[in-house]
């Protein structure tokens, strides 16, 4: 492999003159200036950017600046130390991987129809393909710190002892290597003591869904308790099974078992460890009632989305650690490392697994392999740990960045689901309508989602945001620019 190029140094490296930094804030200064400059091409992908102590020398400051700095860059994940070979830049800030929109321009399709009506199925699609200054999408990971080198040398390990038969059609539940490498996984980070043997591999929790939902209908189930509120793109997607979605009260306990009794359905589908869009936990004595609603003839489906991402609390225990014939259990690296792997796993009681596993084998025939074994070199060699160690330090540093933006910029929302998870929920006053706020806000150019959107019935009007993939810096401007939207809205009604 060629060296990466190496940047001019000198007065002349991006004309950078220290004279413009702030005093006291020359670290964010010189940072700031390096993220642009990446934005806009001019230190590509590959470059490696000045040594430390030369471009200190040049802009007359001392190292511990420059230090800083490039730590800042680190941490965001735009660039990686790679030892004697320096610091190269490694991606793009998410904000430059989009579409630049000016923030008195409304982009195509008009933000006012987008959130006008109720949400069809394309609605995430439309979402996706409208560009935002500053993306504030809830369940999007922070994709630039996508950990490329662990992935290049597990996939190196892996071509390197790879057999020609193993890039053969494989059992459709999976490579054996993963499923036993996930159930070592599940049964250290989620207390899950599962056989190998019972891992399905699928393409996330989207397909673990759809294989669920063919089992359930081979069953004559046709309707399933669903929480409220809930992720509407899960409900969309039960929906595109024909199944019926059942809406069960949540509140600050979890979801609400007598509700789900008195629904008289015999499935329903859980975030337990923590609710979306709430960020609850269900807690001890609503856990001991599910159980006995599952134990009277009851299933659930526990959707683990992502539970490894906490902070302030200690871990709560999957619900299939208790109940594995009462649970089909669900998770993914979507949260972890990219949804773009399209990997996850299911488990399922023992009489459902042959419909399952018939159903993935109609589907695809299986997961592709190489992403499979390499996925199963990263978790057996202590990288994916050592990947959520991280992430959860920049994870936390920016929750408190985006929930002092919120206490700044307003004050008279109440936040929600800070103590883990990729996004914070906020509750808003009855006299702004969420879907208008976050039309108006779109205006701006700042991508946020109504929480109206994930509620069936009536709801206080309010916001999801997600904060795992913004520097503290875009967080503030995005939050300010929310608030204004929000005075302005208000001033039409008055």
């Amino acid at each position: 492999m060629s060296a990466a190029p190496l940047l001019n140094v000198g007065s002349d490296f991006l004309h950078l003159d220290i004279g413009q930094a702030p005093a006291g804030g020359r670290a964010a200064w010189l940072a700031d200036r390096l993220r642009l400059a990446i934005a806009d091409g001019a230190v590509p992908v590959g470059s490696r950017l000045p040594a430390t102590r030369v471009l200190a020398a040049d802009l007359g400051v001392s190292r511990g600046v420059v230090v800083e700095a490039y730590q800042r860059l680190m941490e965001d994940g735009h660039v990686a130390g790679r030892g004697r070979g320096g610091t190269v830049v490694v991606a793009l800030p998410v904000a430059a991987a989009t579409t630049v929109v000016p923030a008195d321009v409304v982009t195509a399709p008009d933000p006012a129809g987008l959130f006008a009506s109720v949400p069809g199925p394309d609605i995430f699609d439309a979402v996706r393909t409208i560009g935002a200054r500053i993306d504030l999408t809830p369940g999007v990971p922070d994709l630039a710190a996508f950990p490329r080198t662990d992935w290049l040398r597990a996939e190196r390990a892996v071509l390197g002892r790879l057999a020609a038969s193993d890039l053969g059609y494989g059992d459709p539940r999976g490579t054996p290597t993963l499923r036993r490498a996930v159930a070592g996984w599940l049964a250290r980070n989620r207390g899950i003591s599962v056989d190998p043997a019972e891992v399905i591999i699928t393409t996330g929790v989207s397909q673990a869904l759809g294989l669920l939902a063919q089992a359930l209908l081979e069953e004559g189930v046709t309707a399933l308790g669903v929480e409220e509120p809930g992720s509407l793109g899960v409900r969309q997607h039960l929906d595109n099974w024909r199944l019926d979605t059942v809406p069960i009260p949540v509140d600050a306990a979890g979801v609400r078992v007598d509700e789900l009794t008195a629904s008289e359905v015999s499935v329903v589908m859980l975030t337990p460890a923590h609710q979306f869009p709430t960020g609850v936990v269900l807690d001890g004595e609503r856990r001991r009632q599910l159980a006995d609603w599952a134990r009277a003839g009851g299933l659930v489906i526990e959707d683990d989305y992502d539970a490894e991402h906490r902070y302030d609390r200690p871990p709560v225990p999957a619900l299939r650690a208790t109940m594995s014939e009462q649970v089909c259990y669900t998770g993914s690296v979507s949260k972890l490392l990219a949804p773009g792997l399209r990997i996850g796993w299911l488990l399922v009681p023992h009489r459902y697994r042959e419909a399952v596993v018939a159903a993935k084998r109609n589907a695809d025939l299986g997961n592709a392999v190489l992403p499979q074994l390499v996925l199963a070199e990263l978790i057996t060699s202590g990288a994916l740990e050592r990947q959520l160690r991280q992430l959860r330090r920049r994870h936390v540093r920016r929750r408190d960045a985006m929930t002092a933006a919120l206490a700044r910029h307003l004050p008279g929302a109440t936040v929600h689901g800070a103590a883990a998870g990729l996004h914070l929920t906020v509750t808003l006053d009855d006299d702004v309508s969420d879907t208008e706020l976050a039309a108006a806000a779109l205006a701006r150019g700042v991508k946020v989602q109504p929480l109206s959107w994930h509620c069936q019935r009536p709801h206080q009007p309010g916001l999801v945001l997600g904060y795992a993939a913004n520097s503290a810096s875009a967080m503030d401007e995005g939050i300010a620019l929310v608030a204004a939207a929000a005075t302005a809205l208000r001033r039409n009604q008055e």
